[in-house]
C-alpha cells in the first residue's frame, strides 16, 4: 500500500478507537445515572435479570413509562384524610394486627391510585413506584412479602408490626401535598395511643 493509503487506514482506525471509547464513556455514564437514581432497586434488577445490559433496559423502559404517566400530588384535604385513616387504622393494631396489615395495603393502594399510578398487579405497581421512590420500593417488597406469608398463616405478630412499618415508609413517601414544603405536609400520627402502638 502507498504510504498515503497507511495514512488513510490509521486515520479510520484512530476516528474509530475514539468513536468506542467515547461510546464507552457514554454508556458508562449512563450506568452511573441509573445506578445513581435506582439504588438498591438497580443492583436487584441487575440479579433478576441476569445482566447489567437487559438491566439497564428495563429501568429505562420503566422511566419512559413513568414518564408518561400523570403522576400528581394529593391535595391538602385529601392528604388530611389519608393521614388520619393511617392514625386510625395504627391504632388499631394491638387488637387486629392481621387486619391492620390488610387496611394499610388497601390504603397504601388507595393513595397510589389517587397520586395517578396504575393499579396493575404488584410488580409493575413495584416498578412504577421504583422511578420516583426508589430508597422506599424495597420497604413495600418486604411489606407485600409479609402479607403473603400472613395470608397463609405464617407470621408472628412481630412480624407483622414490621409489615405495617413498611407500608409506612411507603405511605409517608407519597403524602406530597401539592402546594406546601416537605416541611409542611401532613404527617400521620406517632403519639402512643396504645402500649403496643405500631412505631417505626
Amino acid at each position: 500500500m502507498t504510504p498515503q493509503t497507511w495514512t488513510l487506514v490509521a486515520i479510520v482506525a484512530a476516528v474509530i478507537v475514539i468513536a468506542l471509547a467515547a461510546y464507552a464513556i457514554h454508556r458508562s455514564k449512563q450506568s452511573q445515572g441509573l445506578r445513581t437514581r435506582f439504588g438498591p432497586e438497580y443492583d436487584r434488577a441487575v440479579e433478576a435479570l441476569g445482566s447489567r445490559v437487559r438491566a439497564e433496559a428495563e429501568l429505562r423502559r420503566r422511566e419512559e413509562r413513568v414518564g408518561h404517566l400523570a403522576i400528581v400530588p394529593l391535595a391538602a384535604a385529601d392528604a388530611a384524610r389519608f393521614s388520619a385513616a393511617w392514625t386510625s387504622l395504627q391504632a388499631d393494631f394491638v387488637d387486629n394486627p392481621r387486619g391492620v396489615v390488610d387496611q394499610a395495603d388497601a390504603l397504601v393502594r388507595e393513595l397510589l391510585a389517587k397520586r395517578g399510578y396504575p393499579m396493575a398487579d404488584f410488580e409493575h405497581r413495584a416498578a412504577d413506584i421504583s422511578v420516583d421512590h426508589p430508597t422506599v420500593v424495597s420497604n413495600y417488597r418486604a411489606a407485600q412479602e409479609i402479607r403473603g406469608r400472613t395470608l397463609r398463616g405464617e407470621v408472628e405478630t412481630e412480624e407483622l408490626r414490621k409489615a405495617v412499618v413498611h407500608y409506612r415508609a411507603l405511605f409517608d413517601e407519597l403524602l406530597e401535598v401539592r402546594g406546601l414544603r416537605p416541611e409542611a405536609r401532613p404527617q400521620p400520627s406517632i403519639r402512643p395511643t396504645r402500649p403496643m402502638e405500631v412505631r417505626s
